[in-house]
């Protein structure tokens, strides 16, 4: 009974936080989810090539699932090695055609497709579908809406040679020629149109397979004349009957060997022909029967090195195609190294080679490709048909023009961004938001930035940081309202479901930070390539609850759990469906206490402080959300940075060092950084002092550096801000020294007068003189407080003085910074101790002298002389100790 009044009370506590129905809640929704599909048989001649697809989908941040459609007979899946290359869905082998026993392994491409639309559950949970062959690279990421494709609308590649759409094989074939496209290769459509095609696309290939009368070269294009191209045919006049009109891209696949057109960016290579770079060359059919797989260490010939290609060609555009034909070798040797090392092959020999393939600038040439301007462009094809049915005539003549999609012109306007991060109401959050609002306003990021403040009523009365930043207030969910749990992490996912609730914005995309960064340039959408159903992020692998039972007990598609956080850029209709459930699933994780352990979650500390994370990847996968991951977004200063790129973020969240300086953002915790006037943290080293002899090492120190250095500006500006006293006329040691001075002379003061009053009996005159040297000191320690809290009006630095000792933590670049501040006051203090310590000393003879000339003429006195002698002698000592004062007292 106690467990359902819980869950009642938390399904109410969701829907007051959302201002939503809890029936009204649609999660199932995502018209923009992508699948990869390619098709390959249970061969090493596509094991090969799924490594090298599977490893260019990795590294080109190919958004969505990929699946392999696996053909294979009984006998060939009984020995196959290979299960574990891709995400596999079996489908029947029609390489041997089940009626007309026809073998046409090629068939098994539109098969396989009708197998999986029919059987797969995947494809239930699919909009947009990406149709490869194996035979390619993926160099970008390929979006069907972003490259033009619409419902009813596929994007494909042009494959001139199918002159079958122009002749009487079209007739032939399609009630449509008229509609017939000569395309291949890349496709990219809506699900729907799919489900349409792909039983046309079946059953047109088995029509033009049995066609054999029309095999010939004059009517297919085939050059072999064997009727190997009858899929594509089935494809076209399949789409054609359909009633599907192509749009159709030259530029986005390029074949390795061709040129590329100037100011194109192919992102797809299909290495379907043979080719070469200078005596070096390559050809797919001649490892038709390679186990390069299942071979450890053992790669395909290395090409020639980028800087003999340059040394080669002179020419830019044909060193262009040089440079992508050894793009396509290295990446499918890097996909082979990489899957070696998943089989646990031995560590392979160092070689120049493999060096090359680490190297920076290996890793420039295969960067994942953006779209260019000129990529987008679509070719608009008029056919002029043929009047009769003669085959032996010329080919119908084609004109090609060239003309720009209305919807992806690239003029068009960026769409609007906003910035958002989570804090609290603490010192500890206003330092870190001073930080990161000055960085990014100096980075450039469009758009605007607000601050979520989850602050309780009491904190909020108290708090003086309101015009710290732009500011949207939040309830505080710290302290759980039904389970008492405190786990401030909360709030944030809490407070982005709040503002998502309360705030109309105009931004189409929402780029959500951490308080404990620091930007050094814009972070887009367009940059990175979010979109719909597409959110951008940054790896966390740590989160290793995507990978076993936590996933599992948490989410229905554990399969799209993506390790992820950090950086998140996501489009405001994904969000205002996922916030929600980020908060959901963060509750779930962090009251699932059996499973908090490190081997489960990740967590070093097992004290669920991560369920956050964990609750926005699950919350993520519930509603299929995949993620391009890119490591080139943020870096975590005190980590080595990847040659030649431009991280956008620093996160400060552990602790850095650059030689003997360090910084913890743990350790100022506390620390009231933006109400002090001038407080900053200690000052990095110089850059100029750093070793010069490792590069990595340098290049990490130099970011740790600017990343501090960033911080204390902030704080500078801030103060300045605020109006902070001149740094410059706050109290030097030399006037320090004078205000001791002046107390020294009050104190003096006093106690001459005292002793004026107090002449009288040696021994009352004893304890007089020292309840009265205690009440001077405590006057004077008085009146110097005065003077203190006087001085501070005008900017004393005592404040900074008070807060690095009281407040910031020890270590040894501090010590060294109070030491110096402090310098002017420890000379003085030094300097009146050697004062003191040299006329205690001669002090100290002259008394033993008077005595023993008083002894020896002890008997020639009388006791009125013996009596005036002692009063001498008490006022002696009286004055031995304060011998400064009194001197100074003489000269006033």
């Amino acid at each position: 009974m106690e467990k359902k009044a819980i869950l009642v009370f938390l399904v109410l506590t969701l829907s007051l936080i959302s201002g939503q129905e809890p029936e009204k809640i649609d999660t199932q929704k995502a018209p923009w989810r992508i699948h990869t599909l390619f098709s390959v048989e249970c061969q090493n001649y596509f094991d090969w090539q799924t490594v090298g697809l599977m490893h260019s989908y990795r590294k080109a941040q190919q958004p969505g699932p990929i699946t392999r459609l696996l053909s294979c007979t009984e006998d060939e899946r009984k020995g196959y090695r290979g299960m574990e290359l891709a995400p596999t869905f079996e489908v029947p082998s029609m390489s041997r055609h089940p009626k007309t026993g026809d073998w046409y392994p090629a068939i098994n491409k539109p098969a396989g497709v009708v197998h999986w639309l029919k059987y797969s559950k995947e494809a239930e949970n699919v909009d947009w579908v990406v149709i490869l062959d194996a035979d390619m690279i993926i160099r970008g990421p390929i979006v069907p809406w972003e490259i033009g494709a619409e419902k009813g609308k596929p994007v494909s590649a042009y494959y001139g040679y199918l002159i079958g759409c122009d002749n009487i094989l079209a007739k032939l074939h399609t009630k449509h020629p008229e509609l017939c496209d000569k395309v291949g290769g890349l496709l990219a459509m809506h699900i729907d149109d799919l489900r349409a095609l792909a039983p046309l696309w079946l059953s047109k290939t088995e029509e033009v397979r049995e066609d054999r009368v029309h095999w010939p070269t004059n009517y297919t294009g085939d050059i072999y004349g064997t009727g190997w191209i009858s899929e594509m045919y089935g494809y076209s006049f399949g789409a054609a009957e359909a009633r599907l009109r192509h749009k159709i891209n030259d530029n986005l696949m390029i074949y390795p060997g061709y040129t590329p057109r100037e100011g194109v960016e192919p992102i797809l290579m299909h290495y379907g022909l043979p080719f070469n770079v200078g005596n070096w060359s390559f050809s797919k059919l001649d490892h038709h029967e390679d186990d390069i797989v299942y071979d450890c260490s053992r790669l395909f010939p290395e090409p020639p090195y980028p800087r003999e290609i340059t040394q080669m060609e002179s020419d830019h555009n044909k060193r262009r195609a040089l440079f992508l034909n050894i793009e396509c070798i290295n990446t499918m040797n890097e996909g082979l190294l990489l899957q070696h090392a998943a089989f646990k092959c031995p560590k392979p020999k160092w070689s120049k080679y493999l060096s090359f393939l680490k190297s920076k600038t290996f890793a420039e040439l295969s960067r994942p490709k953006r779209l260019t301007a000129q990529s987008r462009q679509m070719m608009e094809v008029e056919i002029h048909k043929e009047v009769d049915n003669e085959p032996e005539k010329p080919h119908p003549k084609v004109e090609v023009k060239i003309h720009k999609e209305v919807d992806n012109e690239p003029e068009k306007p960026h769409p609007k961004i906003h910035t958002i991060f989570s804090t609290e109401c603490s010192s500890y959050f206003d330092w870190q938001t001073v930080g990161l609002v000055h960085s990014f306003y100096k980075s450039g990021q469009p758009g605007n930035i607000t601050r979520l403040l989850s602050c309780t009523d009491e904190d909020l009365k108290q708090y003086k940081g309101h015009d710290l930043a732009p500011t949207h207030y939040v309830p505080s969910m710290s302290r759980h309202p039904l389970t008492g749990d405190w786990y401030p992490a909360i709030n944030k996912p809490a407070a982005v479901l709040h503002w998502m609730n309360h705030v109309k914005t105009d931004a189409e995309y929402i780029v959500i930070l951490d308080a404990d960064m620091i930007m050094r340039g814009p972070i887009t959408p367009w940059e990175f390539n979010a979109g719909r159903s597409r959110p951008a992020s940054t790896p966390y692998d740590y989160l290793i609850g995507c990978d076993n039972i936590l996933a599992k007990l948490h989410t229905r598609h554990p399969e799209a759990c993506d390790k992820v956080g950090g950086v998140i850029i996501m489009h405001v209709d994904d969000l205002r469906k996922f916030a929600l459930q980020w908060l959901h699933k963060t509750m779930e994780v962090r009251l699932d206490r059996s499973h908090w352990s490190k081997n489960i979650t990740g967590d070093i500390y097992e004290s669920g402080w991560i369920s956050e994370m964990y609750g926005y990847s699950f919350g993520a996968a519930e509603l299929n959300l995949r993620h391009v991951i890119s490591d080139e977004i943020l870096i975590y200063p005190g980590y080595v940075p990847k040659p030649g790129v431009n991280y956008r973020v620093f996160h400060y969240g552990l602790e850095y060092r650059v030689g003997n300086w360090s910084f913890d953002k743990a350790n100022w915790r506390h620390a009231d950084l933006v109400n002090k006037c001038w407080a900053k943290f200690p000052d990095p080293p110089d850059p100029s002092s750093l070793d010069q002899t490792d590069n990595n090492v340098l290049q990490r120190d130099l970011l740790s550096i600017e990343c501090a250095t960033t911080l204390n500006e902030a704080l500078r500006l801030h103060h300045e801000r605020r109006k902070c006293p001149d740094p410059n006329t706050i109290s030097t040691p030399k006037r320090e020294r004078e205000n001791q001075d002046r107390v020294d002379e009050t104190r003096t003061n006093a106690e001459t007068r005292t002793r004026a009053e107090t002449r009288t009996d040696a021994e009352t005159r004893t304890s007089a003189e020292t309840r009265t040297s205690a009440e001077t000191r405590t006057n004077a320690e008085a009146r110097m407080a005065v003077e203190t809290r006087t001085s501070t009006k005008f900017g004393n630095v005592d404040d900074i003085q008070a807060l690095r000792h009281d407040e910031m933590p020890k270590n040894s670049s501090q010590e060294s910074s109070q030491v110096e501040t402090s310098n002017g006051t420890f000379t003085s203090m030094r300097f009146w101790i050697m004062v003191l310590w040299a006329v205690s000393i001669f002090g100290f003879l002259g008394v033993m002298s008077v005595m023993l000339r008083g002894r020896k003429g002890l008997k020639k006195r009388g006791k009125g002389y013996k009596s005036k002698r002692r009063t001498t002698y008490s006022g002696f000592w009286d004055t031995n100790g304060q011998d400064r004062h009194l001197r100074n007292a003489e000269t006033a």
